[in-house]
């Protein structure tokens, strides 16, 4: 009689234990999840691998689980035997969407810590989220058979940190199986059976999908109400569409197909759909015949936090990527997407990401699954844009940043909690302020170990910040980041321009701090990037009307115009080799051309730098502001024509000198006095 209550569809609900592991990245939770499987007899000895529930290719060559996945699997305890519902969870801070879902199909969670490294950031993220789902939580320590392991020192943090005794963090190794019996006996006595109504109206919640070529949409349900059988009519309450399934059942750990799915339970539907649009994550699955009056809460859409371009390289692939992105979007329901056009790249979509692991995976899903070949651009977070006359703007692209004057621009703001030893304190502080972080508290959760909070940009972390906190810990740190508010910032579009031309795939938002440094090192790349021609590209980089810093791909520099009276700005480098030694005096040009007593008020001063300055400006024969003023024509500044106040003669061959001979040169050849008029008293030798 037991074995039959057991039967899926035919489950008693005081049997069925559904629970899902979270943890920090990397602290074994699919190691453990291996070991569970092989103890319950589900899965042969011969057939048994390593991460067994990460089914994807991607996710056993980086070693990260990705998809949450959820198993059917039976327990015997005290003669009884139980049916337990596991979910195994992603841990990177990326894909706390998929855990929030999982968190939402249980009733348990085991939260495992790495005897090793102990409670790390992603630790307390997922333990308050489960806190606020009201779930039973179990603590684990796993990795116990490790030499370098410290069970009791942890121990104590995890039970300072839940409220529990020491002696109740169960000890686990994932990779030998000691450890995991008591924790499965556990499960079954801790985490409280589902309590859903079985003889109500059938109600179920779409926590996943997938497309399968072959079946059409296969989805994954969590019944909480009633009964659903296998060939009866379904509704889907939020979209308003009706299927006859072709399939219902469980995973265990392969999809095997029932008669009906009970309440409680936790299985799949395959209704035949191939439209993309007939599945949404969070919707209420009902009977046709006889519906449920009111659907389940469902899900909280997630908010993308980084947003990117991608195109096909071939612009024929168009159609296939937004068949791909449809398809993706029903296993990653926190992908968001809408089309977009680049002069440079054609037609593409700009695509929403919860962070750049995020971006990364799609991407190579994209490439992988579904044959394509893509370019990105460069990510960049949301900004709101409040220009002049009050209209506020949400600019997900640097594209569509707009003209005119500009009042305001906010830009998200996360509150990061950083998890350090104490010996790394200085050089998490000093990586935070060079991020434009503000430091909130400070805490100690053991002896040794410290959680930093700071407010910082999101701007600023999404590139290369935790690559560096690495760096600066050893290993040692970790973070999690939550966005929690929007702050006004000095921030400016950066615009890459190739023979005059911006190209807007290039385009990005930074501080204004810092547009002199990222516009000069991607110049410079982008100078070493594009093959050599046989006449000249000019490669700059400019913020609005003003270049910021430029460079040649061809063979040496060519005229070239900057304004420092409006914004301050140093002049450009001649070439690399003598970068430092312009720059160096760059500040002093930049005060003598403000400082020029300029009588045209149509007019700025401008300073030419270059070493073929065209003949009639080296000897004074071209009028103020004369178009002929340079083979690169002049252009207007902030609506006014610029006026030439200065030359800067570079050296006829600048590869036959040393650097530090080149450097003399260059200070040699500064004008240190323009005249009243705006034009040099002594003309640079030729």
């Amino acid at each position: 009689m037991g074995q039959q209550h057991n039967q899926p569809g035919f489950t008693d609900q005081s049997l069925i234990r559904n629970f899902c592991i979270i943890a920090h990245i990397d602290h074994g939770k699919s190691t453990v999840a291996d070991r569970i499987l092989q103890l319950s007899g589900i899965v042969p000895e011969r057939e048994m691998r390593d991460r067994f529930l990460d089914r994807m290719d991607i996710e056993q060559e980086r070693g990260i689980t990705i998809k949450s996945q959820a198993v059917r699997v039976p327990w015997t305890f005290d003669g009884t035997e139980y049916t337990l519902g596991m979910i195994d969870t992603p841990g990177h801070v990326d894909f706390t969407y998929e855990v929030s879902r999982a968190l939402a199909a249980c009733e348990g969670a085991v939260l495992l810590v790495d005897a090793t490294q102990g409670i790390e950031a992603q630790t307390l993220s997922n333990l308050y989220m489960a806190i606020d789902h009201d779930l039973a939580i179990i603590p684990v320590l796993n990795k116990i058979d490790l030499p370098s392991a410290e069970p009791d020192k942890h121990a104590e943090e995890i039970a300072g940190l839940i409220g529990c005794d020491p002696s109740e963090v169960l000890r686990v190794s994932g990779k030998t199986g000691e450890g995991v019996t008591e924790l499965l006996d556990r499960i079954v006595a801790d985490v409280p059976a589902p309590t859903g109504d079985p003889k109500a109206p059938a109600r179920a919640l779409i926590f996943d999908s997938v497309y399968d070529s072959y079946r059409g949409i296969v989805t994954y349900i969590r019944m909480v109400d009633g009964e659903l059988r296998s060939r009866e009519k379904l509704h889907m309450m939020g979209i308003g569409m009706t299927h006859d399934p072709i399939e219902i059942g469980v995973i265990s750990p392969d999809m095997m197909p029932t008669k009906a799915l009970g309440a409680g339970e936790v299985g799949y539907v395959i209704t035949g759909a191939k439209d993309v649009s007939q599945s949404k994550v969070g919707d209420t699955i009902t009977s046709a015949l006889k519906p449920a009056a009111d659907p389940l809460e469902g899900y909280r859409d997630p908010q993308p936090m980084v947003y990117a371009g991608l195109f096909p390289i071939d612009n024929a692939q168009y159609p296939e990527l937004r068949e791909a992105l449809d398809k993706l979007k029903l296993n990653d329901a926190a992908l968001i997407y809408e089309p977009e056009t680049s002069v440079a790249l054609g037609f593409g979509f700009r695509c929403g990401f919860l962070g750049l692991l995020h971006m990364e995976i799609v991407t190579e899903r994209l490439s992988r699954e579904f044959d394509l070949d893509l370019i990105s651009t460069a990510p960049n977070v949301p900004y709101e844009v409040t220009a002049e006359d009050n209209s506020v703007h949400r600019v997900t692209n640097p594209s569509e940043f707009p003209d005119g004057k500009i009042k305001q621009i906010v830009e998200p703001v996360v509150a990061a909690d950083i998890i350090t030893p104490k010996e790394f304190i200085g050089a998490v502080m000093d990586l935070c302020q060079d991020h434009r972080g503000q430091m909130g508290t400070m805490e100690y959760i053991s002896a040794d170990r410290v959680e930093m909070h700071y407010r910082i940009p999101l701007a600023e972390i999404v590139f290369d910040f935790f690559d560096r906190l690495k760096s600066a810990t050893r290993g040692y740190a970790s973070m999690d980041y939550e966005v929690i508010d929007y702050r006004a910032s000095n921030l400016v579009r950066l615009d890459i321009l190739l023979n005059g031309e911006a190209v807007d795939a290039l385009a990005v938002i930074v501080h204004k701090d810092k547009s002199y440094a990222y516009g000069r090192a991607l110049a410079l790349k982008l100078k070493r990037t594009i093959p050599r021609q046989m006449f000249e590209i000019p490669v700059q980089a400019a913020v609005g009307d003003v270049e910021v810093t430029g460079d040649q791909s061809g063979e040496g520099p060519a005229a070239r115009i900057v304004e420092p009276a409006v914004h301050g700005l140093v002049l450009p480098a001649v070439d690399e080799s003598a970068a430092d030694a312009v720059e160096a005096h760059g500040a002093r040009g930049t005060q003598h051309a403000a400082l020029a007593a300029h009588p045209f008020v149509d007019q700025v001063p401008a300073i030419v730098v270059g070493r073929r300055v065209p003949h009639a400006i080296r000897h004074g024969r071209v009028g103020r502001g004369d178009p002929r003023a340079g083979r690169h024509h002049v252009p207007p500044v902030h609506g006014r024509r610029p006026c030439v106040i200065g030359v800067l003669r570079a050296w006829r061959r600048p590869m036959a000198v040393s650097p530090g001979l080149r450097a003399a040169h260059a200070r040699a050849y500064w004008i240190s006095r323009p005249t009243a008029l705006g034009w040099p008293r002594r003309l640079l030798r030729q």
